[in-house]
């Protein structure tokens, strides 16, 4: 993993995450330089200086979109909306959950990728889900071709503890599923994203009942062929893509981008103090926010449940792990334990992701691409899309 800030594992994860994002190198430069010197004292102390030097750069990539529309540059603009919604988010999830600058910030998210999205022409839309009384909101991104006399398959992508539908859209996965002839719909869904911070859904245990609002909207979308459509999800998302997929058996694909058989247990060892990285600044804060809790203890408690045992041999569909051999978060084994516990599928496969790769962390973070590639393809391979 490219490592801007020694000793700093959740600060390097979020450059990564930027770079894969489409980040350029000298933007990141840019605004990792003044962060250097705070980052030694630490993941959480040193975070202001983080935020802002990070919100620094995406504010004068604005001011230059904003330069670019006046000369009637859409598309340039648009690619400067990109990557400061990128660098807007990397400084949006390093807050500590309550910090009171954090709601502005996060909007200002929404409103720079839907300038992006609207400048760009990129085949994406925000939309909005029924869900118990409420709405999800989501990003469909349609596929190449897709159209109601020509419906395609579609992924319904979950995310997992932390992130939020922009960035997963960011990061290249739809656009890579779209060349392969099948649709994204990536969804904000209770615990992460809008749902969170907007709505205060926190995390919901049984997923499948997002899952199936989902659902029921592509149903009503005409290009999307209900008969095949699939569920992806990473990191936490381990858990709540194959919950889903044995529950909701509208779905007819599972990817766990991350193999996470017992994430209980994960934070039990973390709160323990046993080696691993944590994905965010203030991790306990929130923890106990995502999870709906007001003590550490009662979210340790909560995070128990959140575990596949005695349910992964109800998936009678395909099922993807994939996993980096050095996964720094969530330890190989928990892949390797939701691969044998699901004994009914036709096709189940462990793709372990390793060093030489250069895609062996956290969801191979390191190095998405890698990863990417490999589940579109075989995405593209069980839903009939297509590998070329």
């Amino acid at each position: 993993m490219f490592e801007y800030f020694p000793g700093n594992y959740v600060w390097n994860l979020f450059v990564n995450i930027a770079m894969s994002s489409g980040a350029q190198i000298g933007e990141v430069d840019q605004a990792c330089r003044p962060a250097l010197e705070a980052s030694k004292r630490g993941e959480d102390a040193g975070t202001g200086v983080f935020i802002e030097s990070w919100t620094a750069v995406g504010d004068r990539l604005c001011r230059m979109a904003e330069e670019d529309l006046a000369k009637g540059r859409k598309f340039s603009a648009g690619e400067k909306f990109r990557r400061a919604t990128v660098y807007y988010a990397t400084a949006e999830r390093a807050y500590a959950p309550r910090a009171p600058e954090r709601m502005a910030l996060y909007r200002k998210v929404l409103d720079t990728f839907l300038r992006y999205a609207q400048h760009s022409g990129v085949p994406v839309e925000r939309v909005e889900i029924g869900y118990a009384g409420r709405k999800l909101a989501a990003l469909f991104a349609r596929a190449d071709g897709a159209t109601s006399s020509s419906p395609s398959p579609c992924m319904l992508h979950f995310d997992g503890f932390d992130a939020y539908k922009e960035l997963l859209y960011l990061n290249g996965f739809p656009a890579a599923m779209g060349r392969r002839g099948v649709s994204t719909l990536i969804v904000d869904h209770p615990g992460v994203g809008e749902a969170l911070r907007l709505q205060g859904l926190t995390v919901e245990l049984k997923t499948e009942h997002a899952a199936g609002a989902a659902l029921d909207y592509l149903e009503t979308q005409p290009e999307v062929d209900k008969n095949r459509i699939g569920m992806v999800a990473l990191s936490m998302g381990g858990y709540y893509a194959p919950r889903a997929t044995a529950f909701e058996k509208r779905i007819k694909c599972c990817v766990a981008y991350g193999g996470n058989f017992d994430w209980g247990a994960v934070q039990r060892a973390r709160f323990n103090n046993l080696p691993g990285g944590k994905p965010v600044p203030h991790f306990w804060d929130h923890f106990k926010w995502a999870l709906g809790q007001e003590t550490v203890e009662a979210a340790l408690d909560f995070a128990d449940q959140i575990n596949l045992r005695g349910i992964l041999d109800r998936i009678e569909v395909p099922i993807l792990i994939s996993h980096g051999e050095g996964d720094r978060q969530i330890p190989l084994k928990y892949a390797e334990m939701t691969y044998d516990a699901c004994t009914n599928s036709p096709r189940r496969e462990l793709k372990i992701h390793t060093k030489e790769e250069c895609a062996a962390e956290h969801c191979s973070l390191d190095n998405p691409a890698v990863a990417i590639d490999y589940m579109s393809d075989w995405i593209a391979e069980v839903l009939g899309g297509r590998t070329s």
